[in-house]
């Protein structure tokens, strides 16, 4: 066999992790589409509603991307093997309780419960209360006083932090409200609540405004979002949007009175916000996939990136569903199995341990945004400020109409420190954030570059970092562990970021 066909026939080892934190373990041909790798997990997961669905994984540069189906999947990843991917909801339900099998309501369930723990559902407190009342109907069943002692909703964590009156109101509504509800009926609830809330469907990108704002990018079932402190300050739906576009770090949207313009961190983050943009556009505004067009970043065709949609669209998968006639096929609830990245199904206290770190640069595990990061009880998310001048605007940008809608969504300001990680970090604010956790007294899992590099600093060093951490942050006023977060959201201005 020559070598060129040695090559063609090489196997690649691929794991995917999936929404129950589980792995999916298999080899791809060296010319394998992403279609290909998609269907192995469907059939694997017995599940027929798979339109919704996607493979995320993270390059080199620590960006993320969703596979696509009609590309090799070796070239996609750029990366040396084995793979490391994710399964997860690209599309989300418009109405998720409308769907048509368990367990696509299912995955959908424990996607939207990963939201709620990595803070992109946010939402006001009597809200976070009830779903997280469902979680633990569904997971742990009716209330036993045998069984759940005083305080048994503090040993879960459905949310970045979480005080003691809310986790008293959690196990107030467990107790006497959702008692003889079934795991699905408990999960369906939970669906129709979340799918009512201002963030359901939102994977927020980090952005700026032409203010230098932080704000938050997001295409959902309804439309497009930006999300400013607790508040949604734009929505424009999906029949407005008139082009997306984008120019190296700028990104743009037309409607049809006014064109947004916001700044990604860099070109390669700015790109895949703004194929995210057409591939929901397409797949919720369009009536069949027939419609589907290439779309250029730029005004003329021939210059920029080129981008097609090459999926089915909402409507057609909504009528295929409708035709799905099989026995329901059996779903195994991953119970009190525990997971690496929503607490809230692992049985036991929260434990303060000090992270494994070191003084080296370290690559985070970021399958979905840093999902091995775990926040201890009443730690706040980390906001990352680590672009800089990357932000500053060059052009400006017409306001909305003074009638649009600003939705207030929270109790408190939106901050999803997992998505704001992926899209690189520099390493001494990456140093600075494990240090801070460590202070914090909060656990977190990371993975080294190279094991070979690697090397955990002595008691010594660690309080000689955290001497420096705690020098960074004098004169705020704060008390010492607010002021390590304090620090670490801004560490390149030296002053407190809001």
């Amino acid at each position: 066999m020559s070598g060129s066909s040695r090559s063609l026939e090489r196997e690649y080892s691929c794991t995917v992790r999936l929404l129950d934190d589980s792995e999916y373990t298999c080899t791809i041909q060296r010319d394998a589409k992403g279609q290909y790798l998609f269907d192995l997990l469907c059939h694997h997961l017995n599940l027929l509603e798979k339109d919704y669905f996607g493979i995320r994984f993270v390059d080199p540069d620590k960006q993320r991307h969703w596979l696509e189906f009609t590309k090799s999947v070796v070239k996609q990843l750029r990366s040396q093997p084995p793979f490391t991917m994710c399964f997860r909801v690209k599309f989300y339900p418009a109405d998720p309780a409308a769907l048509k099998e368990e367990i696509t309501r299912y995955l959908v369930f424990l996607q939207i419960k990963r939201d709620l723990y990595h803070g992109r559902l946010l939402c006001k407190t009597s809200d976070a209360a009830l779903l997280a009342a469902y979680i633990l109907q569904a997971e742990i069943g009716d209330y036993d006083p045998g069984k759940h002692p005083e305080g048994y909703s503090s040993k879960f964590q459905f949310f970045p932090k979480h005080s003691e009156k809310l986790e008293r109101k959690i196990a107030e509504i467990h107790k006497t409200e959702l008692s003889g509800q079934t795991p699905a009926t408990s999960e369906l609830n939970f669906l129709r609540k979340a799918q009512t809330l201002e963030t359901y469907g939102v994977d927020p990108h980090p952005c700026k405004d032409v203010s230098g704002n932080a704000a938050f990018l997001a295409f959902t079932p309804f439309g497009f979002v930006v999300l400013q402190g607790n508040k949604r300050v734009h929505f424009i739906k999906w029949n407005e949007v008139t082009k997306l576009k984008f120019e190296g770090k700028t990104f743009y949207l037309y409607e049809k009175k006014i064109i947004l313009t916001y700044f990604a961190p860099t070109p390669e983050a700015c790109k895949h916000l703004w194929k995210c943009g057409i591939e929901n556009q397409a797949f919720y505004k369009l009536e069949k996939s027939s419609q589907v067009r290439t779309v250029s970043s730029s005004n003329l065709f021939f210059k920029g990136s080129r981008f097609r949609y090459s999926g089915r669209v909402a409507k057609e998968v909504m009528e295929s569903s409708a035709k799905i006639k099989r026995e329901p096929p059996e779903i195994h609830r991953a119970g009190m199995v525990p997971s690496r990245s929503c607490p809230s199904i692992t049985h036991g206290p929260r434990l303060s341990s000090v992270p494994r770190t070191r003084r080296r640069a370290v690559h985070i595990s970021i399958m979905e945004g840093l999902e091995s990061l775990r926040d201890s009880a009443h730690s706040t998310p980390v906001r990352s400020s680590s672009h800089g001048d990357t932000f500053l605007p060059h052009v400006r940008s017409s306001r909305a109409d003074s009638n649009e809608r600003v939705a207030v969504i929270a109790d408190e300001a939106y901050s999803p420190a997992d998505s704001v990680l992926p899209t690189p970090v520099a390493e001494h604010s990456l140093e600075l954030m494990l240090l801070s956790r460590q202070i914090n007294g909060a656990t977190c899992s990371i993975e080294e570059e190279k094991e070979s590099e690697a090397s955990t600093p002595t008691a010594t060093e660690v309080e000689a970092l955290g001497g420096e951490l705690r020098a960074l942050c004098q004169g705020h006023g704060r008390p010492e562990e607010e002021q390590a977060m304090v620090c670490l959201q801004n560490p390149l201005s030296g002053e407190p970021a809001h």
